[in-house]
């Protein structure tokens, strides 16, 4: 029997740096900035709220993942085959080639190419920004590597300068006017906006595969690494957060107003801070950010369907493919993909938040029912709420539920739905 292997820190660091970047995209970027100008003085508490709803849920969605295989069937096989894999799909495509891997490419044209190169054709950045995702991906046991390694430590150096600098000189004064009803539940829904619970859903696996290269073998020693270099990686986003969030809130009493673009805010604030160098330095930031995030969900997004597919559509031609098709997408510019995005992620957000943390008592709860039915109202209530958000009347009630401030309004109907599936049998398999 071999002796258990230790957490080296090379190893946590390299693992912590790599979630770090995958978690930290498109979204991450430009929501605390705008986060942190609408909230004013509450700035912190917005960033608080954001934290968790980010980070902590990701983290939480990781380690809810290794306990079992590492894989996205570790939180949701208690609900059957068919809408497992129903839910796994949408997911993955949600985080992958619709929406999230799009979003990358769109964010990184409109906030690093545009202000320097305004006539710049949309397809063809999108054409070169997926040929080096591409490159980069095709080989996956090196993907975790050449982000923790490498693209990682450069994007914290840039975006260091960019927060120091804004400390020391910064833009305005903090209004004490909150602009928003509520900075908590804002920070709480742009939390949801970054999609890193899905995005940990579907690069879980592949941490778990560089866990086990390194000589990681075992779920104990999995556990023990992957656990570490979670709270690295909470830290650097914490830190980064709260950085760009008090850079927002510098500029709240500016007078810019709601409707403040949030990638112009960003680019105001480099601009403001730094003059045209600036302007450079966000273009590599937003680059970096960007394709780490890119690399890893592509390469995942293509394990999971190659996996799906038993091996009979192979990892290399779908990455091809969900570089090709998210090329595509990105064309619709980043305003359309966060509106599309929206309704989406409302929807399926619950559902798998719900199956996660149910994941952590599956040795308590034997009856799969309660699994079933906790997705059913999950589901049932998330629909209701979009198409309250969409001005249906019949179904504002939802705003009048428990926790409805903070966007949980789907959380006690679950909680019902649960104690219900606990009362119908579960069918025993035949003998």
């Amino acid at each position: 029997m071999k002796p258990e292997k230790k957490a080296s820190l090379g190893d946590v660091l390299v693992i912590g740096f790599a979630m770090f970047a995958m978690f930290f995209g498109a979204g991450n970027l430009i929501f605390p900035p705008s986060l942190g100008m609408v909230g004013g003085e509450q700035w912190f508490t917005g960033f608080l709220a954001f934290v968790i709803a980010d980070g902590g849920l990701a983290v939480l969605t990781v380690l809810a993942m290794i306990r079992k295989d590492g894989s996205i069937w570790s939180v949701i096989d208690r609900i059957g085959d068919l809408p497992a894999k129903i839910l796994a799909s949408v997911a993955i495509l949600t985080v992958g080639p619709m929406l999230c891997v799009p979003r990358t490419c769109a964010t990184t044209f409109e906030m690093g190419i545009t202000p320097l190169f305004p006539g710049f054709n949309t397809w063809v950045f999108s054409i070169i920004f997926f040929g080096i995702v591409y490159m980069l991906t095709i080989r996956p046991s090196a993907v975790v590597d050449i982000i923790g390694k490498y693209l990682t430590p450069v994007l914290l150096i840039i975006l260091a300068v960019l927060v120091v600098i804004g400390i020391l000189n910064p833009i305005g004064e903090i209004s004490s006017v909150t602009l928003v009803d509520s900075i908590a539940k804002e920070g709480i829904l742009a939390g949801y906006q970054t999609m890193d619970v899905l995005v940990s859903l579907a690069v879980t696996l592949m941490l778990v595969g560089n866990a086990a290269r390194n000589g990681y073998t075992t779920n104990k020693e999995r556990m023990s690494i992957i656990s570490k270099s979670s709270i690295v990686a909470l830290l650097g986003l914490g830190l980064v957060y709260g950085g760009l969030t008090y850079l927002g809130a510098t500029t709240s009493s500016l007078g810019l107003g709601v409707d403040m673009s949030q990638t112009g805010l960003v680019v105001m604030i480099t601009e403001a801070l730094l003059g045209r160098v600036g302007v450079v330095l966000l273009a590599l930031i937003v680059f970096f950010a960007c394709l780490t995030t890119a690399i890893g969900l592509v390469s995942a997004s293509a394990d999971f369907f190659s996996e799906l597919s038993k091996g009979r559509v192979k990892y290399a031609l779908l990455v091809a493919l969900i570089c090709i098709f998210a090329a595509v997408i990105a064309n619709v510019g980043i305003g359309m993909i966060i509106a599309l995005a929206s309704p989406v992620l409302n929807i399926i957000y619950p559902v798998l938040l719900t199956q996660t943390v149910l994941s952590f008592f599956d040795s308590t709860i034997k009856n799969h029912n309660v699994n079933l039915s906790v997705a059913i109202g999950t589901f049932v209530m998330a629909i209701f709420g979009v198409l309250a958000d969409m001005g249906a009347q019949a179904f504002d009630f939802v705003y009048s539920l428990p926790l409805a401030e903070f966007g949980f309004f789907w959380l006690v109907p679950a909680v019902v739905a649960g104690i219900i599936g606990a009362f119908i049998p579960m069918n025993q398999p035949k003998a």
